[in-house]
């Protein structure tokens, strides 16, 4: 199984979108795409006000559930429409990562190829491929970014190459010493990063096409 995560600064910064990019470029890979959520002390909330991400049963700090593609727009449903085999949205509380991970392990356990978009995943697993994505114009960096950084194969830069990023506690010499690609929108992705990406997997994970549907 080959296994990539796709992480970033901050909120929409491009994540989903790199993560669908990917996807669909390399279907053939038969990906199953997780969307992992952390909930609780308002980090699901730009404003404080209740976002939908915590789970129904307080009892459970985790929950696994599959999109279907009915509600278009989400990031779940963009990386399905991009070619996933499969997408799941994967909501744990904070400080519960480590409790959800058997779990998580069972869900993609004999897939071919995953991809997490997620910062934290890597504290627990040892993806072929760490992709950072960094948005150089939004002041906003997650703790989990600026920590995990030091693990990043590579960085996806957009907002001004060049410009030094504004956020206290990231290492700007990981910068120096990475590879760098820049990143535009919508996409956020690009030719080099794809086959950077790809070059570092198992090219035996490729999967043979569908018969009668898509790859």
């Amino acid at each position: 199984m080959s296994t990539v995560v796709i992480g970033g600064n901050s909120r929409e910064v491009g994540k989903t979108s790199l993560a669908a990019s990917l996807i669909a470029a390399t279907r053939e890979r038969g990906w199953t795409a997780i969307k992992l959520t952390r909930f609780g002390h308002g980090i699901c909330s730009r404003d404080g006000s209740p976002c939908g991400c915590a789970i129904a049963n307080p009892m459970c700090p985790y929950e696994i559930s599959r999109e279907t593609g009915a509600v278009a727009g989400t990031d779940t449903a963009r990386m399905l429409e991009a070619g996933a085999r499969e997408v799941l949205w994967v909501r744990v509380a904070m400080g519960e990562l480590a409790t959800a991970l058997p779990a998580i392990r069972e869900a993609v356990a004999g897939r071919s190829s995953v991809l997490f978009e997620s910062n934290s995943i890597v504290e627990h697993i040892a993806p072929e491929v760490y992709i950072s994505v960094l948005r150089l114009d939004v002041p906003d960096c997650k703790r989990s970014a600026s920590r995990l950084a030091g693990r990043a194969d590579a960085f996806a830069v957009s907002g001004g190459r060049g410009v030094r990023p504004p956020w206290s506690g990231f290492d700007v010499s990981l910068l120096a010493e990475r590879p760098i690609f820049d990143v535009r929108p919508p996409a956020y992705c690009s030719g080099s990063l794809i086959r950077f990406v790809t070059s570092r997997l198992d090219p035996s994970d490729v999967l043979p096409p569908r018969v009668g549907g898509r790859s």
